[in-house]
């Protein structure tokens, strides 16, 4: 059995999860809760088994690298972050509420990576650019960051559905697994994905330009991608900035949250097939 085939699984059970996890909200079931996590924590183990193999697979054709250098590889990854921090969610806040919700992007991640005809699943040999030790460290340190943004992205729309639907009253309740977390909840989760995407980002950031020095010579050259990984930073700065500064929270961190969340898809999508830089072979 090789990645592809644990990874087309993956893709699967993280549907079946996420639609087991509905269920559990729709049907009031709480047991199914637990089936879902189950299939979520197989999930994960199937999708690190398919990275490890591609890994593998790449040494067996005399290249050996590990598997972050396209946009295949890095959905893959996306992916396993997005379910990875589900599961600390759903542990630290004793809720599988958010499952259905938060899944569903590792899902559509792994679908795209699986189905999409954009882009080549081969493995191939790495332009001597990506022949850095430097790679994993800037790729994963990024989509590390990218998969909080994400999280707080999905839970800002989360956020403004129920304020326009609750009066924007932040009442506490108690928490099961079938109902929603209180805004006061959700507002917590918001702003602490941002604060653990933004440290792993400004890491990020960090490790590419030394990287990039390895590379071209200079740590910053302003290509479309470090200019937007640069505008993602600085508009999740200003929002830090305002939280503590300002006290902002709620409604107005929310917005901020789905504004950085959408700067994040253009940097990590837009940029490698509407820009042309250094980072084009990302596509």
């Amino acid at each position: 059995m090789d990645s592809a085939q644990f990874l087309g699984y993956t893709t699967f059970i993280y549907l079946a999860a996420t639609i087991i996890y509905v269920g559990m909200v729709i049907f009031k079931i709480d047991r199914l809760g637990l089936l879902a996590t189950a299939l979520t924590i197989i999930g994960v183990s199937a999708n690190s088994i398919g990275i490890i193999l591609r890994w593998v697979e790449s040494y067996r054709q005399g290249i050996g690298y590990i598997p972050l250098s396209n946009m295949y590889e890095s959905l893959v990854f996306f992916a396993w972050t997005i379910a990875v921090t589900y599961l600390v969610i759903e542990r630290v806040y004793k809720t599988r509420y958010l499952g259905g919700y938060i899944l569903s992007f590792a899902f559509l991640a792994m679908a795209y990576a699986s189905f999409s005809t954009e882009f080549s699943k081969e493995i191939k040999p790495l332009l001597p650019a990506l022949q850095s030790n430097w790679l994993a460290a800037h790729v994963i340190t990024c989509f590390i960051g990218y998969a909080a943004f994400c999280v707080a992205g999905g839970l800002a729309i989360l956020y403004l559905i129920k304020a326009c639907s609750t009066g924007n009253i932040r009442h506490k309740s108690s928490v099961s697994e079938t109902t929603t977390p209180n805004l006061e909840q959700l507002d917590d989760i918001i702003y602490k994905m941002i604060i653990f995407g933004f440290l792993w980002l400004t890491v990020g950031i960090i490790t590419g330009a030394v990287w990039a020095n390895s590379a071209w010579g200079t740590y910053w050259s302003w290509d479309p991608k470090e200019t937007w990984s640069l505008i993602t930073w600085f508009v999740y700065a200003l929002a830090l900035h305002a939280r503590y500064t300002r006290g902002w929270s709620g409604t107005r961190m929310a917005w901020v949250a789905l504004a950085g969340f959408l700067s994040v898809i253009f940097t990590y999508y837009g940029v490698n097939f509407l820009l042309s830089g250094l980072h084009s072979y990302g596509g």
